[in-house]
């Protein structure tokens, strides 16, 4: 059986050796931009950028390396257990809107509570109380930023662990299982390193004592790692306050602006029930690394840059970051929102105009509006607004010299601006690698789409050319 899954599905992400690479290469890269990014010496580190004076003992005085033993500590194993708990508690115990998932292969549908958004107010609350009785010294930006590396290591074995269970469980799914459990597509090729990876079972539920039951994958999904992305930014904002006195306007325009596209996530937190990692791709160490870790550590590169390195930028440029930012988010709302409206009532006035297709599975391809323009509009508008992340560290790069009668840390772009640039790989990573991410989901999507219509897929493709940029890609 394995076997015709595999001839069936095909192997993704370049099969075992990739899933290899991804699963433990990545953390090594979320490692390496952690220490790149310093208070120490610089960011880059300045013996990066003149090889000659480069050795391994001399780059890990200037990033500040811990040694192995102290990548991890207990109290960041106790403060991230603790965070996940209370995340769970605010799950079950808020009120909720309970919708029903999307019908499974089985036939059968299951169950969700969504209340993130509710559950993100209260923590944000809290957070905003504790900054206005202590401000910058509140404890949980200052644990932040003192164990941020230790938080790290903490969140990479849980995602381990968590893929490792529902590997291992996944086994225990039954055929037409009476509680809906069923297995991914593309998670049962039978090689074991690459079905742990992009997850055997698509939906993992366990019952958790208190907390009843709790499906893994949506609860993942939204909630911990996606509103810690925001919690870094907001200490690594503390940060900034506490070094300098004041918040400069990029830092307002990074928080801002990423902290406004988690919240809509969140606010728009059904709508993940046609996406792709919940209705096709199992709960593995794709799913389980990239919620989080990578989001939370990689997604906040540029607020922690900022945190150190503390960039004025001056109305003009606020002013053309903001309109590149709300032009993103116009493209990627309204295209989403003119989908799910059409989804749930093809006759609402704002939609009932629009042409498209219908499939012999019964499924309508919208052709004209949004849809018509291209098959994933929407990416553009998520990859647009990923610029107005990266835009405000400006021309990146900082040294740290101290001072010789003071001793203070002095932290600029060099006398003549040599640093200027030499950081930009660092801070402008995310939007160069959410580029490759979402050109890689859209050729995921349309290999899944061109199985599942056939030909249809072929006739839509026909009318609808473009995949994501109209007129290039």
């Amino acid at each position: 059986m394995a076997l015709k899954t595999e001839a069936h599905h095909g192997y993704e992400f370049g099969g075992p050796l990739g899933a290899i690479g991804i699963s433990f290469i990545l953390p090594i890269v979320c490692y390496v931009f952690a220490f790149l990014c310093n208070d120490v010496s610089g960011c880059p580190p300045p013996s990066l950028t003149d090889p000659s004076t480069l050795s391994l003992e001399k780059l890990k005085q200037e990033v500040g390396w811990p040694g192995v033993a102290g990548l991890l500590n207990t109290k960041s194993v106790i403060a991230t257990l603790g965070y996940y708990t209370l995340s769970l508690a605010l799950q079950t115990f808020l009120p909720a809107h309970e919708v029903q998932g999307t019908v499974l292969a089985s036939g059968g549908r299951l169950n969700y509570r969504f209340n993130s958004f509710a559950s993100a107010m209260f923590i944000l609350t809290v957070a905003a109380a504790g900054t206005f009785l202590q401000g910058a010294d509140f404890p949980v930006w200052t644990f932040i930023n003192d164990n941020y590396v230790q938080l790290l290591t903490t969140n990479i074995l849980i995602g381990y662990f968590l893929a490792t269970f529902c590997y291992v469980r996944s086994f225990s799914v039954k055929p037409n299982d009476p509680d809906n459990r069923e297995l991914a597509q593309g998670g049962t090729t039978g090689n074991m390193v690459y079905d742990w990876f992009i997850g055997r079972e698509l939906n993992p539920r366990v019952n958790i004592p208190i907390f009843g039951e709790v499906d893994i994958k949506a609860f993942m999904e939204l909630r911990p790692g996606l509103l810690a992305w925001v919690l870094l930014d907001l200490a690594f904002a503390a940060r900034q306050y506490g070094t300098y006195g004041t918040l400069t306007d990029s830092m307002y325009i990074v928080v801002g602006t990423q902290a406004w596209y988690v919240l809509d996530a969140l606010w728009n937190e059904p709508a993940i029930m046609t996406t792709m990692d919940i209705t096709t791709d199992g709960f593995g160490c794709m799913l389980a690394f990239g919620d989080l870790v990578w989001v939370p550590f990689i997604y906040s590169i540029q607020a922690r840059y900022l945190s150190i390195h503390a960039v004025q930028l001056g109305w003009a440029k606020v002013a053309f970051i903001m309109a590149v930012q709300l032009t993103g988010y116009y493209i990627f709302r309204s295209s989403n929102d003119e989908k799910n409206k059409f989804r749930t009532n093809p006759n609402h006035p704002d939609v009932k105009h629009l042409e498209y297709i219908e499939t012999a599975r019964g499924t309508r391809l919208l052709t004209s509006g949004w849809w018509g323009t291209a098959r994933h509009i929407n990416y553009l508008g998520d990859w647009v607004m990923s610029w107005a992340y990266c835009l405000p560290t400006w021309f990146s790069g900082y040294v740290i010299h101290t001072a010789a009668l003071t001793g203070d840390k002095i932290i600029s772009q060099g006398p003549n601006g040599e640093m200027a640039g030499w950081g930009t790989p660092i801070t402008y990573f995310y939007m160069l690698y959410f580029a490759v991410l979402l050109i890689h989901r859209e050729r995921r999507d349309d290999g899944h789409c061109r199985a599942k219509y056939g030909n249809d897929w072929n006739r839509y493709c026909a009318i609808v050319k473009w995949k994501i940029l109209p007129g290039v890609y």
